[in-house]
C-alpha cells in the first residue's frame, strides 16, 4: 500500500513540473532585472502628457513586479517611450440631431524601446495604443483630460504585458 501511494504522489508531483512561480519574462529579457524610464518624448499638443503616460508606465512597471524601476546609471535597461498621437473619434450622436455627439473614442498612441544600458542594443521595439471613451457633459474639457489619463493607463497596461510576458 505504501508503494502504491508513493506511486501516485509521485504521478501527482509530476505534473508540476512545468509549471512556474514568479515572473516568466520572455527569453531575451533573462539578464535585465531592473528598468529605467526616463521622460517620455510627447509630440502632441496635449500639455503635460508626457509626465501622465511616464508615470502611468512606472507604477504599472512596479505594480507588475517582474522588474525594479532604478536610475539610469545602475538599470540593466532603459525604457525611451514616445506619445505620437492621441486620437479623438465621434463614437456616438445625439438621438435626433446627428450633429451633435453624446459619446467620444480617445485613443493615446505610443512607440517605445527598450535597450540595454551597457551595450545600447535595441532588446524590443513596438508601438501600443490606450484606449477609452467619455460622454459629453457639461465641462467635455475636463471630461477630455480624465479620459486621457485613462487611456494612458490602458496603454501602460499594454507597454507593461509586453516587456514583462512578451505578449
Amino acid at each position: 500500500m505504501r508503494h502504491w501511494l508513493t506511486l501516485l504522489l509521485a504521478g501527482f508531483l509530476s505534473g508540476c513540473a512545468g509549471y512556474q512561480i514568479g515572473p516568466a519574462k520572455p527569453a531575451y529579457l533573462a539578464e535585465i532585472h531592473s528598468i529605467a524610464v526616463p521622460i517620455f518624448r510627447n509630440k502632441t499638443l496635449e500639455p503635460r502628457i508626457e509626465a501622465i503616460v511616464t508615470n502611468s508606465v512606472i507604477q504599472q512597471i512596479q505594480q507588475d513586479g517582474t522588474y525594479t524601476i532604478a536610475p539610469e546609471a545602475s538599470a540593466d535597461a532603459i525604457l525611451e517611450g514616445t506619445i505620437d498621437t492621441i486620437v479623438r473619434r465621434r463614437a456616438r450622436s445625439v438621438r435626433g440631431n446627428v450633429d451633435a455627439t453624446r459619446e467620444f473614442n480617445l485613443g493615446v498612441n505610443i512607440g517605445y524601446k527598450l535597450l540595454n544600458r551597457t551595450t545600447g542594443a535595441v532588446l524590443k521595439s513596438e508601438r501600443v495604443n490606450g484606449t477609452t471613451s467619455y460622454f459629453v457633459g457639461n465641462d467635455l474639457q475636463q471630461q477630455e483630460r480624465q479620459a486621457v489619463v485613462l487611456a494612458a493607463q490602458d496603454a501602460a497596461v499594454r507597454l507593461t504585458s509586453r516587456i514583462s510576458e512578451g505578449w
